[in-house]
């Protein structure tokens, strides 16, 4: 039971004693219940829909009698991220793992690509090398349906609230956050957290200033100066990079909506959509570079966000694609280049120089 001395009960995850309650509100959640109906069993759910949920919650009901604490459902998270990993990658793999300590906690700060994946090839790493999997921040917008709300908290996610309206909500909430972070780590729980609000549409990965500034409301409330107090977050800068990005076009189109007609409106499951195409996409090669603890002086959270754009850049692992978008082509080998040039060939024309500049992007910050 969650007490009302519970500072964190609106945004933590769920805690072992709630395992057993979430898993039975999935499985009786029709919406759930349909939408694995829809994308496993296609052909049959307009068929024998009844039939087919029916036999989904009997399946559901056995797989998961046995979870009961959250280790127990990051292993079965695990299992599912291998098979993807086998069957929508040519590997992943990592560096800086081995700069690592295990109980302490971090604050990995990271580039975002992709909104389910990247968070879940950080903890893939860590669980592969023995380290405790972070707690994931994750924005309200995404948890507008019940179930997605019961799956993030199961999965160790907390909530930021993007929903927030009005300065003094605003502060509240971030503050909450800010709180919570600071209470994470010095329990020894690491922390994912994306360097801005939403994902790098034009694979340009710039930190956000405000995500910065929110991590030191603690410490201005506790009066410590910023630069102690950073330092104090054990910040790790990551960079995600994958040789083919499933979310290419979709993420083209927004830009080309918006350079051409001035705004872009989402569909209402289109955040689900593009967490469904990150996962069953195809993604090449995935990098993950874990980066250096944050250290040095800084007087604010501008030169903050220039420190770890520097790592991040730095740190970015390129592919063929990268280089060969860049117009850099003297060291690609020739069938990667063919890969490419396919790959490229069914990108609607009119967004294929978005698609290339995505690419060349990190190249660009690199040399930089």
């Amino acid at each position: 039971m969650v007490s009302d001395t519970d500072l964190f009960k609106d945004i933590r995850p769920y805690r072992d004693d709630e395992v057993a309650g979430a898993i039975q509100r999935l499985i009786r959640d029709d919406e759930f219940i349909g939408a694995i109906a829809k994308y496993r069993f296609s052909t049959l759910s307009g068929i024998g829909g009844p039939l087919v949920k029916a036999l989904i919650r009997l399946y559901l009901s056995w797989r998961w009698r046995k979870l009961d604490s959250i280790r127990q459902i990051q292993l079965e998270v695990a299992t599912y991220m291998e098979k993807m990993i086998k069957s929508t990658t040519s590997g992943v793999t990592y560096s800086g793992l081995d700069k690592l300590k295990p109980g302490e906690g971090y604050l990995f700060i990271s580039n975002h690509r992709d909104i389910a994946l990247d968070p879940a090839f950080v903890n893939w790493g860590l669980h592969t090398n023995g380290l405790d999997t972070v707690r994931i921040a994750i924005g309200d917008n995404l948890l507008r349906k019940p179930c997605a709300a019961e799956l993030m908290k199961l999965n160790k996610s907390f909530i930021v609230k993007r929903s927030a309206k009005g300065p003094r909500e605003m502060m509240k909430a971030f503050s909450e956050l800010s709180a919570y972070l600071r209470h994470s780590l010095d329990d020894g729980h690491s922390i994912w957290i994306a360097q801005k609000e939403g994902r790098a549409k034009d694979g340009n990965d710039k930190t956000d200033p405000a995500i910065l500034k929110m991590f030191y409301m603690e410490g201005k409330r506790q009066k410590i100066p910023f630069d102690d107090y950073i330092k104090s977050l054990n910040l790790v800068p990551v960079s995600i990079s994958y040789e083919y990005d499933p979310g290419d076009v979709a993420k083209a189109r927004e830009l080309y909506a918006k350079a051409t007609h001035g705004a872009y409106e989402k569909s209402e499951f289109e955040d689900v959509q593009s967490i469904v195409q990150g996962i069953v996409g195809q993604k090449g090669r995935v990098h993950v570079s874990f980066g250096e603890p944050v250290r040095g002086e800084f007087d604010n959270a501008d030169q903050l966000a220039t420190a770890i754009d520097r790592q991040i850049h730095a740190n970015y692992h390129l592919f063929p694609n990268n280089l060969l978008a860049a117009g850099q082509t003297a060291q690609v080998d020739p069938a990667a280049a063919e890969a490419f040039e396919l790959h490229m060939a069914r990108i609607p024309a009119e967004l294929r120089d978005l698609v290339l500049s995505m690419y060349a992007r990190p190249v660009l910050n690199k040399n930089q």
